[in-house]
């Protein structure tokens, strides 16, 4: 069975340099630039990623996983719905799925 770790949340925004500037006053968060249309906050033990985009609304937990493909094959055997399949992104590979209440999750490892 993979080790699976909870560790990083991720939020979209219509506006992204306006989220990015309300977390940096708000908060004091530092974001790494990916692009354009991505930014994040690292360095803590959950790091918080922005995409620019509309959805999904609601902020999507990311888990961390030593082994994706078995990953993907215990969330399908859990009768979770994969809405991405893997994929390549900055930093690594990933899924996206929905659990039981209709929440979205992404499950990812690390380059």
């Amino acid at each position: 069975m993979p080790t699976i770790t909870p560790n990083y949340l991720e939020m979209k925004a219509r506006d992204l340099p306006a989220s990015k500037a309300f977390y940096e006053r708000a908060f004091g968060f530092a974001f790494t630039d990916y692009g354009p249309d991505y930014a994040a906050v690292e360095g803590g033990p959950v790091q918080i990623g922005i995409a620019a985009g509309a959805e999904p609304v609601a902020p999507m937990p990311t888990l961390e996983s030593d082994d994706l493909e078995a990953s993907l094959a215990q969330v399908k055997t859990a009768k979770g719905e994969i809405v991405k399949g893997i994929f390549p992104y900055p930093g690594g590979r990933r899924f996206e799925c929905l659990d039981p209440a209709g929440n979205r999750l992404a499950v990812y490892q690390p380059d």
